[in-house]
């Protein structure tokens, strides 16, 4: 039904962005990826999707097409609704998810609050072949994925909590994606 909404923002919070539009505010739920994009904005264009269920009527907005794709095909796995793919694709990025699919790494994913292992088990043996119909398999982005891994893995065995080990890597991850293992473990060391 909507394509988009470009308009004014109204109001931006991590979790939501309310953006006018032709004189009416559009309450968008937004991902963190998303906050980010827009966050120092005073204008936008959000990608939407729209759900409607029995009791409430939902819009949900992407700086990107890519990142709106992936809500779908999350949202398209059974279990997984919308609040749940947010909080997902609020967790890693577009990229980043790609690559954790691609990898088969289950664990990774589990890392999402709310998550549970057989529902991020089920979540990669059905969009791991949809990944690649949809154009947004990258082969590149699963070794990133899998070196992640073992940077958290390396972090952790060094007795750093995994939470605070985990958001250093993700932070590493943003600023240089191809990093190798070492180098991910030695910038995430700085920020520890």
């Amino acid at each position: 039904m909507y394509e988009y909404i470009r308009g004014t923002i109204a109001e931006a919070a991590p979790a939501y962005a309310v953006v006018e539009a032709g004189g009416v505010g559009y309450y968008l739920h937004i991902s963190l990826e998303t906050f980010s994009a827009i966050e120092h904005a005073a204008e936008a264009k959000l990608w939407v999707h729209y759900i409607v269920r029995e009791d409430a009527q939902l819009l949900y907005g992407f700086a990107t097409k890519e990142e709106r794709e992936l809500f779908r095909l999350l949202i398209g796995v059974s279990g997984v609704g919308g609040n749940t793919a947010r909080t997902i694709l609020s967790t890693y990025s577009p990229r980043e998810l790609q690559g954790i699919i691609s990898a088969g790494n289950a664990v990774l994913l589990k890392n999402v609050k709310g998550l549970g292992l057989k529902t991020a088990q089920k979540i990669i043996v059905e969009l791991s072949g949809k990944l690649v119909t949809a154009g947004l398999g990258d082969a590149g982005a699963a070794p990133a994925a899998a070196d992640q891994e073992e940077a958290l893995q390396a972090l952790v065995m060094l007795g750093f909590a995994k939470t605070a080990a985990e958001k250093a890597v993700r932070a590493v991850a943003k600023e240089n994606p191809t990093a190798s293992v070492e180098d991910f473990v030695r910038m995430a060391l700085k920020r520890l």
